[in-house]
């Protein structure tokens, strides 16, 4: 008996190293109804403004041809039974997108006959669908005023991303906000397999990994850890069972090329940088050593500030799997029981979810070496969240917010507006340090039951 209430004892201690801060007061505005939230019926006032909006940006505006075509020629070659990735080519050089793309690109192609208009069609309710998901994330976490709703509407750059360009882009921040709906509701494991499903479209998707894996480990014991990213890993493995049973090597290195070197005059960030600096090697290392660095620094000083820093949470969770470990392989007679009460139950907020999320891709954005035009649909959506994070007057958020989407829509872009980009970046990610974190943990209830 002694040994297992030392276990617990230990395990209790572990537990409460990681959530030293008490929760503060829940605000009025958190426990607010949805019938009593004024938000829902502007946004839904505001979606279909927006569907209006893309009817007549379609009927109107001439389509621009960039990738579309290139797309279905990498599809046609797929659907012909080719399984060789080096062997996928479009008029925009080789197929450099996992296998999920194909799939859902053959989709696309079977709905609209390859046919540019209805292709515009289906990509007009697909920005719907994902302007939908985000404004649901956004009501939920309840930080914006009702009135700066209307920034996810305004962007020019990211209407024509959608209808007028038709990227496969749009498809993967779709099924990522879907997922980030889904992490805020703690539905962990099929959050993880729509998060997979998105980066089989685009691998951008894997600059939110260090921030969810961190939120994983807040929310999860090891076991259930394991268990979500073993999921995740299945999805991509199935979806490029085809090209990894026939030639591994192609896929793996064609889909999955992080070396990849983007051309100069294309990028709209880092254009003030000469061309041979921009392509060489040693500013890709400075770029990759600073993301680490930054995300590390938020990560210890920001989303790990209420259980004592970085190191002291990954210590904690460690001792904690241990001893949980220990308590499943001893011999005790009380061993059922303390394992049955060792079940930690960690609900992580919405915004402390929505936040970690959020800031840890923005971090990746600021350090990419290139950024083009249609990569501004990466974290457009997370500008008006990220700038009311800040504690910046609502003036200067919204001065921030019309400068970024000025540097996005000069074209080319040029020294000076890339320049611009990064300082406006800068400044946002200032904010962000210097804000206040949020409490993590919505509910937390102790390891151990009382000792009777």
């Amino acid at each position: 008996m002694e040994g297992g209430r030392r276990f617990k004892s230990q395990e209790t201690m572990a537990v409460k190293s990681v959530t030293q801060s008490a929760p503060p007061p829940r605000s009025m505005a958190s426990t607010r109804t949805s019938f009593e939230n004024p938000k829902i019926p502007f946004a839904v006032v505001l979606l279909l403004a927006d569907a209006l909006l893309v009817s007549l940006i379609i009927a109107y505006v001439p389509y621009t041809k960039i990738d579309w075509d290139a797309y279905m020629s990498q599809i046609s070659g797929f659907l012909g039974g080719e399984r060789d990735y080096k062997n996928l080519k479009g008029d925009t050089g080789p197929l450099v997108y996992p296998a999920g793309f194909l799939y859902v690109y053959s989709a696309f192609q079977y709905v609209t006959g390859g046919e540019v208009y209805p292709a515009q069609v289906l990509f007009g309710v697909l920005y719907i669908i994902n302007l939908a998901i985000v404004l649901s994330i956004y009501v939920k976490t309840d930080l914006l005023p009702w009135w700066a709703l209307c920034l996810l509407s305004l962007s020019k750059r990211v209407h024509s991303i959608f209808v007028l360009r038709l990227f496969n882009d749009c498809v993967a921040m779709m099924l990522l906000h879907a997922s980030l709906l889904l992490l805020m509701h703690q539905r962990w494991n099929l959050g993880l397999i729509i998060f997979s499903g998105a980066v089989s479209i685009k691998m951008n998707v894997l600059l939110y990994a260090p921030p969810l894996l961190l939120l994983m480990l807040k929310a999860m014991d090891i076991t259930g850890v394991l268990w979500a990213l073993a999921g995740a890993a299945l999805v991509q493995i199935l979806l490029g069972l085809p090209f990894l049973v026939s030639h591994p090597v192609a896929y793996v290195a064609r889909a999955f090329n992080l070396g990849r070197v983007f051309i100069h005059f294309w990028s709209v960030n880092f254009k003030f940088v000469p061309e041979q600096v921009f392509i060489s090697k040693g500013f890709a290392i400075s770029l990759l050593v600073t993301h680490l660095i930054l995300l590390i620094s938020f990560a210890n000083y920001r989303w790990c500030k209420h259980e004592g820093g970085l190191l002291n949470f990954l210590h904690s969770r460690y001792v904690s799997t241990k001893l949980r470990f220990a308590l499943f392989f001893s011999s005790s007679p009380i061993k059922k029981s303390d394992k049955s009460s060792s079940s930690s139950i960690r609900i992580l907020t919405k915004e402390h979810i929505v936040t970690t999320m959020l800031v840890g891709n923005f971090i990746g954005i600021l350090c990419a070496r290139s950024l083009h035009y249609q990569f501004y649909s990466w974290y457009f959506y997370s500008l008006p969240y990220l700038l009311w994070r800040t504690r910046y007057p609502t003036l200067l958020r919204v001065i921030l917010f019309m400068g970024v989407e000025f540097c996005w829509n000069i074209y080319p872009s040029n020294s000076h507006s890339s320049l611009l980009l990064l300082c406006l970046h800068l400044i946002i990610l200032w904010g962000l340090w210097a804000a206040p974190p949020e409490y993590p943990y919505a509910q937390h209830e102790s390891l151990t039951h009382k000792d009777e």
